[in-house]
Formats: C-alpha cells, sequence, structure tokens
C-alpha cells in the first residue's frame, strides 16, 4: 500500500486543527518524504504531552503513542533527544487548553 509523505500529513494535519480553530505549528520542519512526525500538544498551563506514531508489528496498524508527559519544559528535553537521535523529524506544536489533538480521529494514524 504506498504511504503519504511526511509533508502532505503535516499540511493535512494542520489543515484539520485549523478548521478547528486549534493553532498549531512546525516546530521542526524533516524531510519531506519520510520523515518521522511528534506532536507536542502544550496545554498552556505549563504542562505538555509529547505523541509519536508507532507501529503495532502484531496487526500492522499505526497508531499514536504517548512519548512523554509532564512539565513542558521536560517535554521540550524529551524533544530536543528525539531531534538529536534523527535530525529528519518532523515537531508539531499543537496549543490547546482543551488538550484537542485530533490524532484519535479517522484518517491520522
Amino acid at each position: 500500500m504506498p504511504r503519504l509523505t511526511a509533508r502532505f500529513w503535516v499540511d493535512a494535519y494542520l489543515t484539520r486543527l485549523r478548521l478547528q480553530d486549534i493553532p498549531a505549528f512546525v516546530v521542526a520542519h524533516g524531510d519531506d518524504t519520510g520523515g518521522a512526525v511528534l506532536v507536542k500538544l502544550a496545554t498552556l498551563d505549563g504542562r505538555a504531552v509529547l505523541f509519536q506514531r508507532s507501529f503495532d508489528l502484531m496487526t500492522g496498524d499505526r497508531k499514536w503513542i504517548e512519548l512523554a508527559a509532564g512539565d513542558e519544559a521536560e517535554v521540550d528535553a524529551t524533544v530536543t533527544r528525539q531531534r538529536g537521535f534523527d535530525p529528519d523529524l518532523w515537531v508539531i506544536e499543537v496549543e490547546d487548553r482543551q488538550g484537542r489533538h485530533l490524532l484519535d480521529e479517522p484518517g491520522l494514524s
């Protein structure tokens, strides 16, 4: 099955967020074709959650898992470490007091 490029997925995700009036920004522009994507959800109270897309080897499904959560500075440190391992990594920051990220919606896994 053909895969979407990272750039196409990021653009589609940002559009979905924009349609729901949820602010989001590209913090780190990764590789356009095959870069992995991290999504940081900042709830604007000093806390954040970092999501990473994971591949389930048993089912073949992709799903978003929580990579880190807690104090925003600690989550940012996790992002920095991940970027050190993978310079092609995309980082999207979503800012929403209600904690909406839309990653559980169909088509985003």
